[in-house]
């Protein structure tokens, strides 16, 4: 299995390469910034067994979506994990800041998932958040951008059935670095793990299984859908 995971070099990015990393499989890891970490996650894919590439590129420019895609070579599996947002009230969002948001996670789910070699019955996988169907303080971008994604991805899906699949992760609110830029952002944990029927907020490792799952070939039937893992959360 031949893999390219965007924004891998940390949080969800880093744990869904672990996650895939297994004798057999090759592991592209994309950084934009981080090459220390991204050779952190690499050194750690390879201790599981696979091979594992670097490839250095901002998913908002279209070249380096197309080097990614000629590093990566034909894919069996293409993660949309990179995102870069602004959080604050919509009123307070510069054109762009709004533009910058949607350039780093919308964008890159059509434009590099049309530039990729895609494998007969590959899969392509979002990774989205509840931002992108309910209010979240300062989620305006993030949270318009997202639900893009997870209306290409039923698009997707038909257009490029039979030969590939798309699926969407949409995480609840999980522990990352990401937390620290979130307005009360332990406050949101704390209520959140009060209200989740499984008591915790998530971990970078629950929306790894997911898509890992979402790669199992028992789940060839699964396309274009948003699979919740939240803990219950959106159900309170």
């Amino acid at each position: 299995m031949n893999v390219l995971i965007t924004g891998a070099s940390r949080g969800i990015g880093a744990a869904i390469a672990r996650a895939l990393a297994a004798p057999g499989r090759r592991i592209v890891v994309n950084y934009m910034q981080n090459e220390a970490a991204a050779r952190a996650v690499a050194a750690d894919v390879q201790a599981r067994g696979a091979e594992a590439v670097i490839v250095q590129g901002d998913v908002r420019s279209e070249p380096a979506l197309a080097q990614m895609a000629a590093v990566a070579g034909p894919l069996d599996a293409l993660i949309h994990n990179a995102a870069i947002g602004v959080m604050k009230p919509f009123d307070k969002i510069r054109t762009a800041q709004w533009d910058l948001t949607l350039e780093s996670s919308l964008r890159p789910f059509w434009l590099l998932t049309r530039l990729a070699t895609l494998n007969e019955g590959a899969s392509v996988i979002g990774i989205s958040s509840l931002g992108s169907r309910q209010y979240t303080p300062g989620y305006a971008a993030i949270g318009a951008s997202k639900a893009g994604m997870e209306a290409l991805t039923r698009q997707l899906a038909v257009e490029l059935a039979p030969r590939v699949r798309v699926n969407t992760v949409c995480g609840g609110l999980v522990r990352t670095d990401a937390l620290r830029y979130l307005p009360d952002g332990e406050k949101m944990v704390a209520a959140a793990e009060k209200l989740t029927p499984m008591k915790r907020v998530g971990t970078p490792e629950d929306i790894a299984d997911v898509v890992a799952l979402l790669l199992d070939p028992r789940a060839a039937w699964i396309t274009g859908q948003v699979i919740v893992a939240d803990g219950g959360l959106s159900l309170m």
